[in-house]
């Protein structure tokens, strides 16, 4: 896999992905149990893994690279 999230997008999806993470896990707004709140918590964590391995595979699919460095061609794993 290689990198395709530049750091700016790693970090907006960390922060997103947390946020989103924690409000479907505490069940803010009666969400807790229901499947909206599964749902939310599902894409913070998908965003969580994304901005932690700095591969997103819809921007793979779709050709889209938001990592402009030296580093765009590194491979993962």
């Amino acid at each position: 896999m290689q990198v395709n999230e530049s750091p700016a997008d790693r970090l907006i999806r960390l922060i997103l992905g947390g946020g989103l993470l924690i409000y479907g896990l505490a069940g803010l707004e009666g969400l807790k149990g229901h499947v909206a709140g599964i749902v939310v918590a599902v894409v913070g964590g998908v965003l969580l893994f994304t901005a932690a391995t700095g591969f997103c595979a819809l921007y793979k699919l779709l050709g889209i690279s938001t990592n402009k460095s030296k580093q765009a061609k590194t491979q993962i794993g």
